[in-house]
């Protein structure tokens, strides 16, 4: 793609859930750039499978659509560029707000205020013959004032609660698009995170902190010192060395109640 993508905006007052809206439009033949939004998702999920509570008229719920011409291996990346937007468009929906406190970027997927989660992101890619047929990415925003369910209170949040002022979802969703298309010309460009590197670790709350892997081997815990040029989790290990998380759990010391 040269140029800012053209986006396609498709919106359902209810739905099972945008990321399944967008496998059966990528099925029907739609074109890179459909986005697909809902008011609520009576079947909205997480990583691992996990249920993602999406009530009506608190919160943003989309996915977007992409058929790019990279190779595979670098789609995973995509999850990054679309939280790097994310937490840029909720920091311009917020500005001018007083004490307002910043989004941050808990690696890889999830956006976090006063250490609690106000976003997360699911990323999903067909593949055929070898070559991407379509890549979806799902984001779920938390905007609103809500009651969360008990195992949830102390781990998430939302932009109101922290704010202290009424937000417009549909500023907010138009923020965060923008900034995604201004990002993904520059992943595009090299197909790295290379250019977004250094803004991507400037709101990566993981930086500097203990964090605590859960691996297939084994559970370890070190330093995050920030991001590689194609996503990986850099990690300082108490005897010094170094290594990068590819991919797994990781939870970072004061966040969701890791102390």
């Amino acid at each position: 793609m040269n140029g800012k993508m053209e986006l396609r905006k498709n919106t359902y007052d209810s739905i099972d859930s945008t990321n399944a809206q967008a496998k059966r439009d990528a099925a029907s033949g739609a074109p890179d750039g459909t986005l697909i939004v809902a008011d609520m998702q009576t079947a909205g999920r997480g990583r691992r499978g996990r249920e993602w509570e999406s009530p009506a008229g608190k919160n943003i719920y989309f996915t977007l659509l992409l058929r790019p011409e990279f190779a595979p291996d670098k789609a995973s990346m995509l999850t990054l560029v679309m939280a790097l937007a994310a937490a840029k468009g909720m920091k311009k929906a917020c500005s001018g707000i007083p004490d307002c406190p910043e989004p941050q970027i808990k690696w890889p997927n999830d956006i976090v205020v006063n250490g609690r989660k106000v976003c997360g992101i699911l990323t999903e890619m067909s593949v055929k013959r070898e070559r991407i047929d379509y890549v979806i990415i799902g984001v779920g925003v938390n905007v609103k004032r809500q009651e969360f369910a008990p195992e949830l209170a102390g781990k998430a949040t939302s932009l109101e609660a922290e704010c202290g002022q009424r937000l417009s979802r549909e500023k907010l969703l138009a923020d965060i698009m923008e900034a995604f298309q201004e990002y993904y010309v520059l992943f595009e460009k090299r197909q790295s995170l290379a250019e977004l590197r250094e803004a991507y670790d400037a709101m990566l709350v993981n930086r500097d902190r203990e964090v605590c892997v859960s691996d297939p081997k084994g559970e370890y815990r070190g330093i995050a010192t920030g991001i590689t040029d194609t996503g990986e989790l850099c990690v300082e290990l108490p005897d010094g060395s170094k290594t990068q998380v590819y991919a797994g759990e990781v939870s970072v010391r004061g966040i969701y109640g890791y102390v």
